[in-house]
């Protein structure tokens, strides 16, 4: 009976409840962390994204002089745009994905403490992800207004858009953390599979440029829906497929659970091969 209810779903929201100030410190301390010793720390986490979107908007402006093709008064810098729109998406999700598979082997010392919640590690790397993910977006709205281009309304149901990506990657870092204790092999793999994800979800390209097979193909994969109704509220001033995002929620919540009932059950075998 103990066991079972340790793998419940409820014993979640007590760890984060009772832990609350110990998740906030280590989601700190991590994004802190990689900045650890830099010249100007913390606001690497605005330059870098700030040169990366610089960097774009010259290469496929001026160098390949890429469109969206969108209309006749199309902005010279928006495939830039469209293009960091769904970059940023992608690097939310392969954060988590490519950290999850070493996070328990990196913190052996928490694994022999009986009383530290492990579920917790993986939060600390979606926490960390979702800072960077919040400085991204605060450049993408930044390099909108310095461009010219409308603020929609829509705009404010972009986190609504975006939310179900989130227990959609806790519950694949949950399966990914776990795994990645006994198959050392499967951080690798995820590298593989991230940039996989990467050229098979419309960041480079619209949906609706491929055959239709194509099209209900690519929707397999977790960052297309995503990143469709993300540019549609953000950059095109249109109505999400609310739909789509339901079903697509339906199927987060699955996997977050799915995650979550596999770590827990895991986990107790993880001091023996660690």
């Amino acid at each position: 009976m103990a066991a079972r209810f340790k793998t419940a779903p409820r014993q979640l929201i007590a760890s984060v409840n009772t832990h609350h100030q110990l998740l906030l410190k280590l989601i700190w301390r991590d994004v802190v962390g990689r900045y650890r010793g830099s010249l100007i720390g913390l606001l690497w986490s605005f330059v870098t994204p700030l040169i990366m979107l610089a960097v774009y908007t010259f290469v496929f402006t001026y160098v390949f002089q890429a469109r969206w093709n969108v209309g006749e008064g199309e902005p010279r810098a928006l495939f830039a745009l469209v293009l960091f729109s769904g970059l940023m998406l992608h690097g939310l999700l392969a954060e988590v994905l490519n950290r999850s598979p070493s996070i328990i082997i990196n913190n052996v010392n928490y694994v022999k403490k009986v009383v530290f919640p492990l579920e917790l590690l993986p939060i600390v790397i979606l926490g960390a992800a979702l800072f960077h993910f919040a400085i991204n977006v605060g450049v993408m709205l930044l390099a909108m207004l310095l461009m010219g281009m409308p603020l929609h309304a829509t705009i404010l149901l972009y986190p609504l858009v975006v939310l179900p990506l989130v227990p959609l990657t806790l519950g694949l870092g949950w399966g990914l953390a776990a795994l990645g204790v006994f198959v050392r092999d499967i951080g690798q793999l995820i590298g593989i599979v991230t940039t996989i994800l990467l050229f098979l979800s419309p960041i480079f390209f619209p949906l609706d440029a491929l055959p239709p097979l194509l099209q209900k193909l690519l929707v397999l994969n977790p960052l297309t829906i995503i990143i469709e109704n993300a540019r549609n509220v953000l950059l095109w001033g249109e109505m999400p497929n609310w739909g789509a995002l339901m079903i697509y929620s339906v199927v987060a919540l699955a996997v977050f659970l799915v995650g979550f009932v596999g770590f827990q059950a895991l986990r107790k075998g993880f001091a023996d091969v660690l």
